[in-house]
């Protein structure tokens, strides 16, 4: 039977028994890697990023868009632009998205955001910078187009939330211990869920509170970016050096923005 109350932190508790026990890719340089636009529904705004050729040769550039989601471990996966319901990518105009760099020439590229009407929610992509070079047709390997052979990237991932959107919600939906009795660490998967509609920045701990002595053990905070309705588990380990004894055991989210947030126990 789960109990839920108000409080300030979520939190699932568990009682167990203790026994002791910039960025450069070779040779060129994108910045910044990130870009956060706060654009209200119908408005547009600009921002710049440069590219920098580091290399002693001239070289070319090309400027894509593409799309990410988020696994349950944290990873990007990369999805085709306009793919997903949460896509920005038809509404970011590169310009320009094709050109040359001498070597140490550097070149500001806008990146424009228009937001439609009915652009309320929040929406990201990726901006992939790479490296082209001009080929012959017989060079041309067969899975490139146009002649063009890619080589390694660099990904600036662009954000995009109206600054009116306040709509931050998260929650612990799980906490599930998955040591062995034989294993030294205590250790649990801690299931988290963004429920909002806000990128959001969290701090997730243990909290290890000894049922005899009233004495407290924290771990240190596991910092987690998460995006609108990602769910992601997250390993989480007490302490070693806890004494034997009977033990409550807390997993706390804290994600700020003066939230009031839940606790359910176990």
């Amino acid at each position: 039977m789960l109990k839920v109350f108000s409080g300030i932190k979520w939190a699932i508790i568990v009682t167990i028994l203790l026994l002791k026990t910039t960025v450069l890719a070779q040779d060129f340089e994108v910045a910044p890697i990130t870009l956060n636009f706060a654009v209200e529904p119908g408005d547009m705004e600009s921002q710049i990023i440069t590219v920098r050729n580091h290399g002693n040769k001239p070289q070319s550039f090309v400027l894509s868009l593409g799309d990410m989601q988020k696994n349950r471990d944290g990873k990007s996966v990369k999805v085709a632009p306009g793919s997903t319901k949460r896509s920005c990518a038809n509404w970011i105009t590169l310009n320009p998205s094709y050109f040359e760099l001498a070597p140490n020439e550097a070149k500001e590229i806008e990146v424009l955001m228009q937001v439609p009407p009915s652009g309320e929610s929040s929406r990201w992509g990726v901006i992939y910078v790479k490296t082209a070079r001009e080929q012959s047709a017989l060079e041309v390997d067969k899975i490139v187009a146009a002649g063009i052979t890619v080589s390694p990237r660099i990904v600036v991932n662009v954000y995009q939330s109206p600054g009116s959107n306040a709509k931050y919600f998260a929650k612990i939906s799980k906490l599930v211990e998955i040591s062995k009795p034989q294993d030294s660490l205590r250790v649990f998967n801690v299931e988290i869920e963004n429920t909002g509609d806000n990128r959001i920045d969290c701090k997730l701990y243990l909290v290890a509170s000894n049922l005899e002595t009233a004495s407290e053990s924290k771990t240190n905070p596991v910092r987690i970016t998460m995006l609108p309705e990602e769910i992601r588990t997250v390993e989480l380990k007490l302490p070693a050096d806890l004494l034997p004894g009977p033990y409550s055991v807390a997993a706390i989210l804290d994600y700020g923005h003066r939230t009031n947030l839940e606790a359910v126990q176990m």
